[in-house]
């Protein structure tokens, strides 16, 4: 499998000589190309095809990087030769996976501005979110161009839909067809030129703190994300990384790392299979991954209840994103892998990142006990280039950064930063602008809607989401640092601080979601564990204000992207429309 790629040894000194050899323009998929000319026969991508054989070991469909490169040169010239101009915007709809990947660099080859929304979302968010970006046309597989033709109406500037497989009574071209056309004219058509500030793609958050909102890319945020990801993890062409959050698959390609699909459900990370994966990391001998909180969650009590040892002995880099990784869970997590691994949180947004990152060592040493204590969590020290304060927290707008005000280090406020992989403005729920955005002459800050505080070593301590504190007169509670105390409880596997009631006199709620093996069987041990939960909150000034406790039967409900986060709002909304 490596035999194609070059010796770990000569990477770093080939990768400075990448950096040198970027294309003239500004296009990021001209980074594709690059390590395309000096790789091509390296293997880009791997997906499972077929299940295991008997022997344990699956057949995989490969994906070179010159291949690759070649497939989206043919895509972005069909695309061009059927008439689609730069600045379009065409909306994926294909599932992960080689032919995702070549279809975004392809879109970016010919200087479309790409649309991409979590499938997971709901159909609700997903109609709304691609009806609002205002598309020219979809690339999808047959049942979403279906749906898009049954809303044709919601979608009037749609005229230009390419087909995933086999079209049918919705028009457009085919895939293959659009493949055809471009070898057609592959000598008469030329790419066009990009700059570094030209749009790249709208990508929607979550929308797990309300509607998901469209937030715009240029290329050159995604050269500065390429880059310092590569810098501060010593990412090199070569790696083999076991992708297990799809999109950062787009940032393996242009990185020369190869990327191998794992058998898994991409929009359920928490129900991942462990064996899967396992299987994969040992035929590819993978040295790094990129997962969820919740998937090493997953993995991590399943290799305890299965006595399983080092399954992951080749695996040197985890990266792990979407919420903060519990310290018991990174502690396990290192028993998994190669003893000497890094294991990284990197910490950041839809709209900013990577802003800051932190080592497991770190966390396990210092700042995860701190975190049990209700210190809030630590995510690390700033990226290269990123700017950062913690301001008084404000809701309402903010429009000039001279109408903020910058909290003492220590004290708890609202962070915004600023730096080149900052994205300038949302072009879907525009209305949001004014409340992230702040302006500071040519440049401009976001508001992360975190609050939390620096400490003395300008680490920011992380205290939840602004919009889900509690103001009970004249006390504030913070979601983190108080459901750390309650995590604490052995019994407790995480909580949830929601409020009762409206600002400022709300009443702080703790619910709560026990292990599965120690979830409440009958009222009394229900009592029982409630009892032990405020004696608990009683003996912390933290949390002493919390007087009511529910106990969740069931699991709380999380963002669709990484299955980590709780959403809140979803609790908040149940808890008070109970009678």
């Amino acid at each position: 499998m490596s035999d194609s790629l070059q010796s770990a040894d000569n990477q770093a000194d080939d990768d400075a000589g990448e950096t040198r050899r970027l294309p003239v323009d500004g296009n990021v998929a001209g980074r594709l190309t690059m390590v395309a000319s000096i790789a091509p026969g390296a293997i880009a991508i791997a997906e499972p095809d077929g299940p295991p054989q008997p022997d344990g070991l699956r057949n995989y469909s490969l994906t070179t990087f010159g291949s690759l490169d070649q497939r989206s040169d043919d895509i972005a010239k069909g695309l061009i030769a059927w008439g689609l101009k730069p600045g379009m915007r065409i909306a994926m709809l294909v599932p992960f996976g080689a032919g995702f990947i070549e279809l975004v660099f392809a879109l970016m080859k010919a200087g479309v501005v790409t649309i991409l929304v979590d499938p997971g979302m709901g159909r609700k968010h997903l109609v709304r979110c691609l009806s609002d970006s205002h598309p020219d046309g979809f690339i999808g597989i047959p049942k979403a161009q279906a749906i898009r033709s049954l809303l044709r109406r919601r979608f009037p500037k749609a005229k230009w839909n390419v087909t995933i497989g086999r079209r049918f009574f919705w028009g457009g071209k085919t895939l293959q067809q659009v493949i055809e056309l471009g070898k057609t004219h592959k000598d008469s058509i030329g790419l066009p030129r990009v700059e570094r500030s030209n749009d790249a793609a709208v990508i929607f958050t979550t929308g797990s703190t309300g509607p998901p909102k469209g937030v715009l890319y240029t290329h050159g945020i995604f050269h500065t994300q390429i880059d310092r990801i590569r810098e501060r993890y010593d990412i090199h062409r070569g790696s083999r990384d076991l992708a297990c959050f799809p999109l950062f698959g787009l940032f393996d390609a242009v990185m020369g790392v190869t990327t191998i699909i794992p058998d898994m459900d991409p929009t359920k990370p928490a129900a991942v299979n462990p064996e899967r994966l396992i299987e994969a990391a040992t035929q590819w001998q993978i040295d790094q991954s990129f997962g969820s909180p919740a998937l090493w969650n997953t993995v991590v009590r399943w290799a305890e209840a299965n006595n399983v040892e080092r399954p992951f002995p080749t695996l040197k880099r985890i990266l792990s994103a979407g919420a903060p990784v519990p310290v018991e869970t990174l502690a396990k997590l290192r028993t998994l892998i190669d003893p000497d691994a890094n294991i990284m949180t990197p910490y950041g947004s839809t709209e900013a990142l990577p802003l800051a990152s932190i080592e497991s060592r770190e966390v396990i040493a210092e700042t995860g006990p701190a975190s049990l204590k209700g210190k809030g969590t630590c995510v690390g020290t700033r990226f290269e280039g990123v700017t950062w304060r913690v301001i008084e927290i404000e809701d309402g707008p903010v429009t000039n950064i001279s109408d903020t005000q910058e909290v003492e280090r220590g004290k708890i406020g609202e962070l915004m930063v600023t730096g080149p992989m900052v994205t300038q403005k949302y072009v879907v729920r525009s209305d949001q602008n004014s409340l992230h955005k702040v302006a500071d002459g040519k440049r401009v800050w976001h508001r992360m809607g975190d609050v939390g505080y620096l400490d003395a070593r300008d680490r920011f301590w992380f205290c939840g989401r602004k919009g889900h504190r509690v103001t009970a007169g004249k006390r504030t509670l913070f979601t983190v640092p108080c459901e750390a105390i309650f995590n604490g409880h052995p019994s407790i596997y995480r909580s949830a601080l929601v409020p009762r009631g409206q600002r400022p006199n709300q009443q702080p709620v703790m619910i709560v979601e026990p292990h599965p093996d120690q979830m409440p069987t009958t009222p009394q041990t229900r009592e029982q564990l409630i009892g032990e939960l405020l004696e608990l909150a009683a003996r912390n000034p933290l949390t002493r204000r919390i007087t009511e406790i529910i106990v969740w039967e069931t699991p709380l409900p999380v963002d669709i992207r990484h299955n980590s986060k709780i959403f809140r709002e979803k609790l908040s909304e149940q808890l008070n429309n109970r009678r």
